[in-house]
C-alpha cells in the first residue's frame, strides 16, 4: 500500500467504500491524516469500522474543519445530479478528489524517478495497460500496474527509484485527478459511452482528453487520432507545446505510428521503418489491437525501450482475460471451434472489435442493454453464422437481426453456450468461432464482465474434447 502523507495532521472525509474508497480511507490514515468514511450502504460502513475507520454521516459533519472529500469513482460527481456529498462539500469550499489524486499527488512529494504511463479511451484501454506493462517487465523494468485494472492504485508498491507505474485512468477518475501529470499519456479513442455520467458527448470527449493534455514538461502524449474528437486534441495539445505521438491504424502518417496490415510502422518526417510484427500474435489480433500494440509501443519507446525488446516482449505477451481471450478448441469434422471470451465488450463499439476480427462467429450476445443496441453492427452481420441471445437485451437484438442474421432466443449463458457449441460443430466451416461479445453490461445477471466472463471459461473448459487453445 502507498501511504498517503500529503494530508498529514488534517482531516479528510472519504464518500464511497467499496475497494478503492475503503483503501483510499486506510492509505490516508497510515500517512497521518484523520480520516472519516461513510456510505450510502449501511453494510460497507460496517466493513469500514470492522476495517479500524472511523465512519459517520456526513450530513452530520462540520465541513468546515474539512481538508478534501475524497470521493470513490463510481459516485455521481455532476450527472445525473451531484450526490449529495460533493454537494455539501462543494458548498463549504471543500476541493472533491478521487484515489488517483492522492497518489499523484504522493508521487509529486516523492521527487523520485517514478515514470508514469496513464491510459485511457473508450475501448482497448484495459489491454493497451497490461500491455505496456508486459513489455517494461519483460525487458527488465521494475513495474506496477492498476488503477482501473486489476489493483486500485494506492494497493500498488510504494514508490521506489526507477518503478514505473502503469495506469488505466477512467472518464470518472480522471474527473476526481486535476494533478495528474504523467510521463506518457495514452488517450486511445473517444466514441459515445457513460452519458449517463457526463452530461453529453461533448462533455465526456473533453474530460478524456484531459489526460494527455496534462502530460509533465518533457513528457510525450500518444493519441490514436482515428476519430474527430482525438485528431482535434492532438492538434490542440500540439498547439500548446506539448510533445505529441499520433497512432492509426486507418492510415499511414508522415510522423508517428501507423498499422500496415500485420506491420506496425514509425514513420518521421516521413521516413518510414517497421517498428514491430504482430502477425501470429493470437493475443493481438484485429485491427483494434494494432491500435493498442502502436500505442503500447509509442510509450515504451519514449521510456528508452529499444525495438527488439519490444517485439520480443510482443510475441509473449498472453492477452487479457476477458478481452477476446482464446479459452480453447475443439475438434469437428472439418476443422475446429474455437471458443473466445470477449465478456469485456459492454457496448456495441467494442463487440465491433471482435466481430472484425473473425469469420464464420457463433455469437452470444446481450445483457443490460446500452443506448444504440447494436444497430451499429449491421457491416459485421455478414459474418456471423448465428445469434445466441441472452438477458434483457435479448428481445430488443432480435429485432435488429430479424432477416438479417439467424437467432435463437437463450435468455441465459449456459444455455446459449450450448446452443453455440452445437451448431458450431455440425457446421461447414473449418474454423468456427463460438465468440461471447455481449455489447452489453452484465448487470442483469452478473455482478460484472470478470464474473459474467469466467462463467463462460468455466464452462467451457469443462466440455468434453475442449483442449488448450493453443494445442495442435
Amino acid at each position: 500500500m502507498i501511504p498517503i502523507t500529503t494530508f498529514a495532521g488534517r482531516k479528510v472525509a472519504v464518500f464511497g467504500l467499496a475497494r478503492s474508497g475503503l483503501l483510499s480511507a486506510r492509505a490516508l490514515f497510515e500517512g497521518g491524516a484523520e480520516v472519516v468514511a461513510f456510505d450510502d450502504n449501511e453494510k460497507s460502513v460496517a466493513e469500514a469500522q470492522a476495517a479500524g475507520i472511523k465512519t459517520q454521516d456526513l450530513h452530520e459533519l462540520d465541513w468546515s474543519t474539512i481538508a478534501a472529500l475524497v470521493l470513490a469513482p463510481g459516485v455521481p460527481l455532476t450527472h445525473p445530479t451531484p450526490h449529495w456529498s460533493v454537494t455539501l462539500a462543494q458548498k463549504a469550499g471543500v476541493e472533491v478528489i478521487g484515489d488517483i489524486e492522492l497518489f499523484c499527488r504522493e508521487r509529486a512529494k516523492a521527487g523520485l524517478d517514478c515514470p508514469l504511463v496513464a491510459i485511457t479511451g473508450t475501448n482497448g484501454k484495459s489491454t493497451t495497460t497490461a500491455l505496456t506493462a508486459h513489455l517494461l517487465k519483460s525487458a527488465g523494468r521494475d513495474v506496477q500496474m492498476g488503477g482501473n485494472i486489476g489493483v486500485a492504485v494506492l494497493a500498488l508498491e510504494p514508490f521506489a527509484s526507477g518503478r514505473v507505474y502503469v495506469l488505466e485512468i477512467s472518464s470518472y477518475q480522471i474527473d476526481l485527478a486535476p494533478s495528474l501529470h504523467p510521463t506518457v499519456g495514452i488517450l486511445l479513442n473517444v466514441s459515445e459511452d457513460h452519458l449517463d455520467r457526463h452530461g453529453s458527448m461533448e462533455n465526456y470527449a473533453a474530460i478524456k482528453t484531459l489526460l494527455p493534455a496534462s502530460v509533465e514538461a518533457g513528457g510525450t502524449a500518444v493519441i490514436g487520432v482515428d476519430d474527430r474528437y482525438t485528431r482535434a486534441a492532438a492538434d490542440r495539445i500540439e498547439r500548446a507545446g506539448k510533445s505529441v505521438v499520433r497512432v492509426s491504424v486507418q492510415a499511414p502518417l508522415r510522423d508517428g505510428y501507423y498499422a500496415d496490415g500485420s506491420r506496425i510502422m514509425r514513420a518521421v518526417a516521413g521516413k518510414t521503418h517497421p517498428a514491430a510484427q504482430l502477425a501470429g500474435i493470437g493475443s493481438l489480433r484485429g485491427q483494434h489491437n494494432a491500435q493498442n500494440a502502436a500505442c503500447a509501443i509509442a510509450a515504451c519507446v519514449a521510456l528508452g525501450l529499444d525495438l527488439t525488446a519490444i517485439q520480443k516482449g510482443l510475441v509473449s505477451f498472453p492477452g487479457l482475460a476477458h478481452r477476446m481471450q482464446q479459452i480453447g478448441r475443439k475438434d469437428t469434422k472439418l476443422g475446429r471451434v474455437l471458443f473466445v471470451n470477449d465478456s469485456k465488450s459492454t457496448n456495441a463499439d467494442s463487440a465491433a472489435k471482435a466481430l472484425g476480427s473473425f469469420y464464420d462467429i457463433f455469437w452470444i450476445a446481450g445483457g443490460k442493454p446500452k443506448s444504440g443496441g447494436i444497430t451499429g453492427l449491421a457491416e459485421f452481420f455478414p459474418r456471423i453464422r448465428k445469434a445466441y441471445l441472452i438477458g434483457e437485451a435479448a428481445k430488443e437484438f432480435a429485432k435488429t437481426l430479424d432477416g438479417k442474421v439467424p437467432h435463437e432466443i437463450d435468455e441465459v449463458l449456459s444455455a446459449a453456450i450450448d446452443a453455440a457449441a452445437r451448431d458450431a460443430e455440425a457446421s461447414d466451416a473449418k474454423e468456427p468461432v463460438v465468440l461471447l461479445s455481449p455489447a452489453c453490461a452484465s448487470f442483469d445477471q452478473y455482478p460484472n464482465f470478470e464474473v459474467r466472463g469466467q462463467a463462460f471459461t468455466d464452462i467451457v473448459r469443462a466440455m468434453p474434447g475442449v483442449t488448450s487453445p493453443t494445442a495442435q
